[in-house]
């Protein structure tokens, strides 16, 4: 199931956005002691996690995680590990606890089970804020990729290694079902791009051609949408 929220701008929505994840941890925190968040790499998340990096919160009760990275380590520029250390890991977020989806080994196969080891053990997630490219790929769920199947089967495990075919590196990313163990799940998009992609998803309903589609017109799960045009 999916719910719709159109902002003016990518102001108004990181406002809004930030508030709102703030007060999901601090809830979290309140009732269970500890937040898990879980988060998308990229350009489109940047100012949304200088937001929320300086919001108030008790940041050293909070597990940050990414939804899925690039097989490179966070020296490299396109390493989503980087990105979230320089833009949310900073001010009063530096106190949170990072779980790295990366490991020393020369391919994301061989990595792939040290990874799992640090994953697997994890509560239910608080939020999961998702992403989604041209494809309808989302975390590094790719339709391109002999492991799709895989990584939208029910019983998938929380982590799997991806080869694309059409996008660089080899990937690293949680599986649907880990990704969908979480009590909020929201898709941030930026572009009007975007929301054409976003409508072609809701159209279909081959998950295997648009694995977006897993998340979007699952029987239980809801996602929030959170869309700006500019």
């Amino acid at each position: 199931m999916m719910q719709l929220n159109q902002f003016a701008d990518t102001q108004a929505l990181n406002a809004v956005f930030a508030n709102r994840l703030t007060d999901i941890l601090q809830q979290a925190i309140q009732e269970r002691g500890a937040a898990y968040l879980v988060v998308s790499g990229g350009k489109t998340p940047q100012a949304l996690f200088t937001a929320l990096s300086q919001t108030q919160l008790a940041w050293d009760k909070v597990t940050v995680l990414l939804a899925d990275d690039r097989w490179l380590d966070d020296s490299q520029p396109d390493s989503n590990e980087r990105l979230v250390k320089a833009t949310l890991l900073q001010h009063n977020a530096s106190a949170a606890r990072f779980i790295s989806l990366y490991a020393n080994t020369s391919t994301a196969f061989d990595g792939a089970p040290q990874v799992l080891e640090r994953v697997k053990n994890l509560p239910t997630f608080d939020a999961v804020i998702l992403g989604m490219g041209e494809d309808g790929h989302t975390a590094s769920l790719f339709p391109c990729s002999e492991q799709i199947k895989q990584g939208l089967a029910a019983d998938a495990p929380a982590v799997l290694a991806v080869a694309p075919t059409t996008a660089p590196y080899q990937r690293i990313s949680l599986s649907a079902a880990r990704l969908l163990n979480s009590r909020q799940l929201f898709l941030h998009l930026v572009g009007a791009n975007k929301l054409a992609v976003l409508d072609k998803a809701m159209a279909g309903d081959d998950v295997y051609a648009m694995p977006i589609r897993a998340f979007l017109q699952h029987p239980v799960a809801t996602v929030t949408v959170m869309y700006t045009a500019n």
